[in-house]
């Protein structure tokens, strides 16, 4: 089993953007197998899969620490600091050389702890093991840092490219900046972003995770979302027929029909069979979902209010087909998620929607309307974005596509 080392100044339940990369990297590792401990000045154990030590030197705001902090920004290298950098030496070799990988976030390039820094460096060089320098921030190229910088030893580690080190930094300018620092080439550094957790920040059940999962809502590319019980009027199969054409231009797009049959209809059972038999006759399998085939065991699915509710917050669009309503009440909850709706030309969506969805003809042809929900997928300025960040931005697939390929390379070595 790969054994992965992260070491950083402060951990989860420390709030800031450095303690969620960690905390994010480490539980996603965990998952895919790797044995994954954290190194803290601060912080405490925040997954049961991910061991955690803490070591009070290295915290950037120990009294050791900051009483030697005081004195390196008088440019003052006393006993104290090479005390202090021998400690953490001691500490941390025994507790790292067991690692295939050790990951250091900002210690490289960072001054809140030139012990902890010049102890890595003495550490990196004895080339037992593989490093990843993750740097966030430079105290070279922050005015608000450089006053309390000096020439020479520790402050030139912070400047210096360091042998053997895979340097790594969370966007293309910051690369320029730090190759500038390090006067290495740019293509040397690897650019791993942050990312974003879809579901927990779209405030996603776990039932309804799951579901998502097994189908890729996620993935589907666009999500359409029909939320209606199975009766006639609700004009299903021309939403079929739609996507239909929809699937030659966008292959991987996907139709959620959320309901069951409706209750009061004993014909609408045969409806909900003949819409499957449509599916299957376009090859619809993969873009149609009809979600009351989904229960466990062969039972049928049926949703809250609530969880249909979250179905909105993952979708792209509210496509909206129906021969007849009474009002509407979809587009308002599209509204309320803003959510871009398509509908059919009928009285009660103007009346809901005020001019603000996209209405087709009842009679339309299901190939024009194909053509408009997918331009208006490619143009659309927040629909685009959002596609952008899951599909290059979320935690699971920059660990898939990024950090873990990283990690094979560095530890072939």
């Amino acid at each position: 089993m790969t054994k992965i080392s992260i070491l950083h100044y402060a951990a989860p339940p420390v709030v800031g953007g450095v303690e969620s990369t960690i905390e994010h990297h480490a539980r996603l590792l965990a998952e895919r197998g790797y044995q994954v401990s954290v190194i803290a000045g601060r912080g405490e154990r925040f997954n049961p899969a991910v061991e955690f030590t803490a070591l009070e030197d290295v915290d950037s705001r120990s009294q050791p620490v900051e009483a030697v902090n005081r004195e390196l920004a008088e440019g003052n290298v006393s006993t104290a600091f090479f005390t202090l950098r021998d400690r953490l030496v001691q500490s941390l070799e025994p507790l790292l050389v067991r690692s295939d990988a050790v990951i250091v976030h900002n210690a490289l390039t960072l001054h809140k702890n030139l012990a902890l820094t010049a102890a890595l460096h003495q550490l990196s060089q004895a080339g037992e093991m593989s490093w990843i320098a993750w740097c966030h921030d430079f105290a070279w190229q922050d005015p608000i840092y450089t006053p309390g910088l000096h020439a020479g030893y520790p402050w030139d580690l912070l400047r210096t490219a360091w042998p053997g080190i895979r340097y790594v930094v969370v966007s293309d300018h910051r690369r320029q900046q730090l190759a500038e620092l390090l006067q290495i080439p740019a293509h040397n550094i690897e650019l791993i972003p942050p990312g974003v957790e879809p579901y927990s920040f779209l405030g996603i059940s776990a039932p309804v995770r799951r579901l998502a999962d097994r189908l890729g809502l996620l993935q589907a590319d666009p999500l359409l979302l029909l939320p209606a019980r199975i009766t006639r009027r609700k004009n299903i199969e021309f939403a079929l027929q739609v996507m239909a054409e929809l699937r030659k231009i966008k292959p991987h797009a996907l139709l959620v029909v959320t309901g069951p049959p409706g209750p009061h209809n004993p014909a609408n059972a045969a409806y909900l069979d003949s819409l499957q038999e449509l599916r299957e006759s376009l090859q619809l399998n993969r873009n149609i979902c009809f979600l009351y085939e989904q229960g466990e065991g062969g039972e049928p699915l049926n949703l809250s209010d609530a969880e249909i509710a979250e179905l909105y917050r993952l979708a792209d669009l509210l496509f909206f087909p129906s021969r007849r309503e009474g009002f509407g009440i979809p587009v308002l909850e599209a509204g309320l998620a803003r959510l871009p709706v398509f509908a059919a030309d009928i009285p009660p969506v103007h009346e809901s929607a005020a001019g603000q969805a996209h209405v087709f003809p009842l009679d339309a042809d299901p190939a024009d309307v194909a053509r408009r929900i997918a331009q208006f997928i490619d143009t659309d300025p927040a629909v685009m974005l959002r596609r952008r960040v899951i599909t290059h931005f979320t935690w699971s697939s920059i660990i898939e596509h990024q950090l873990i390929p990283l990690i094979e390379e560095v530890t072939r070595r």
